[in-house]
């Protein structure tokens, strides 16, 4: 990292394991306010740490997270000693996110951004019926499935991951394009797309079939279209331990037994 970082504020989950370690860095480390940070530290598990991630996204801050949850994808391991050094010694990464506008059957039109994925679910025991477009041109007349997804890179190894999609290294400038226990076509198993593709979805018949898409933690119900692409505008600088990189993470899962 280029600029020295001396100054960090701290923010911590409601679970005892996270409220437990940020007292210990309150006894070792003088904590300032947020406004007054060089860099945050996020206390949790991943959730906790994607929600951070959204929460304070127009600070700009470089955000160094340490896990007190479970898998901790997007996590370092939680270590209080030397942490100002650690955290100028960590490599950061800017992770570009997804944006989703979506229109409802009775119009509102909603927009969020997603680190992870957007995702369009079936809200009935009908199976949903999907329209796909990219950049303007129809590539699915009718997907029957449970449901799809758009996944950025680091939102691979998540949802995606669980739906058989595929795990997208960093830097390789794609999406992944992934379908939910897909019907119709049968064959179809979804696809990599260039980073700087516009994917719609139109929703057949969604006063019938409804459907909702989630941006991340938003969920808006009853969506009749969807437009997805990614945005450049809007980074999260993520930091990580030289020795427990982002990449090396992403790679590491594509060999996990």
């Amino acid at each position: 990292m280029e600029a020295t970082i001396r100054r960090i504020a701290c923010v911590a989950s409601k679970t005892s394991a996270a409220r437990e370690r940020l007292a210990v860095l309150e006894e070792r480390y003088p904590l300032v306010p947020i406004d007054e940070a060089d860099a945050l530290v996020a206390l949790g598990g991943d959730g906790f740490m994607l929600r951070t991630v959204h929460e304070f996204l127009d600070r700009g801050l470089p955000i160094y997270g340490m896990n007190c949850g479970t898998i901790g994808f997007l996590l370092n391991q939680f270590n209080p000693d030397n942490l100002i050094e650690r955290i100028n010694a960590a490599q950061e990464h800017l992770l570009n996110p997804l944006a989703m506008t979506a229109t409802t059957i009775g119009g509102e039109r909603v927009s969020a951004l997603a680190f992870n994925e957007v995702a369009m679910l079936r809200t009935s025991q009908q199976s949903a019926h999907i329209r796909l477009f990219i950049n303007g041109r129809k590539r699915l007349d009718n997907l029957v499935c449970d449901g799809i997804m758009v996944a950025t890179p680091a939102g691979s190894t998540a949802y995606n991951l669980s739906a058989h999609g595929p795990i997208i290294p960093l830097g390789s400038n794609v999406m992944a394009l992934t379908p939910i226990c897909p019907f119709r076509p049968r064959r179809w198993n979804g696809a990599l797309l260039p980073n700087t593709a516009d994917v719609e979805f139109d929703i057949l018949w969604p006063g019938i079939r409804p459907v909702s898409a989630t941006a991340d933690f938003l969920e808006v119900r009853d969506v009749a279209h969807i437009l997805v692409h990614e945005d450049r505008t809007h980074p999260a600088r993520i930091l990580f331990a030289p020795d427990h990189s982002l990449e090396e993470r992403i790679f590491n899962e594509q060999f996990i037994h």
